[in-house]
């Protein structure tokens, strides 16, 4: 049996985060998402999960780049800069399709850059390439 897998997504868009959930529902895999809307939100999650050995990291971070107070870019490079974070597997999902966005993502280390599909479907299609790219063929290091 596949565990399952936990999945943190940083998100303040309420219906991002429902849509979010409803294509992760919609895959045949096992997860559990846990979703924050801020920048210091995921932070604390991760820091916290960090610390207490009695709780593992997320297997994913998904990382909107528009947040209020801290942005997703200032988080992905908190987390690349922390020992116990910086092999967490970050893809940024957001609506920018910029491409000084994208350029500043992966300087800071993102592993990918994925814009946000407009279709409900297309989202559902994106998150099941996700789920089975990064849960059923990459090989990461132990953390």
């Amino acid at each position: 049996m596949i565990p399952s897998r936990e999945v943190l997504l940083v998100e303040d868009n309420p219906g991002d985060v429902r849509l979010v959930r409803e294509a992760f529902e919609a895959t045949d895999g096992d997860h559990e998402l846990h979703a924050v809307p801020t920048g210091e939100d995921a932070l604390r999650f991760l820091e916290r999960r960090a610390e207490n050995g009695d709780e593992a990291l997320p297997d994913l971070v998904l990382l909107d780049l528009n947040l209020p107070g801290t942005d997703g870019g200032a988080v992905l490079e908190r987390i690349r800069e922390s020992p116990e974070l910086r092999r967490l597997p970050v893809i940024v999902l957001t609506s920018s399709e910029a491409s000084g966005d994208v350029e500043a993502c992966y300087r800071r280390a993102a592993n990918a850059y994925l814009t946000k599909p407009i279709a409900p479907d297309d989202l559902v299609s994106m998150i099941r390439s996700v789920e089975t790219f990064w849960f059923d063929h990459v090989r990461l290091p132990p953390q």
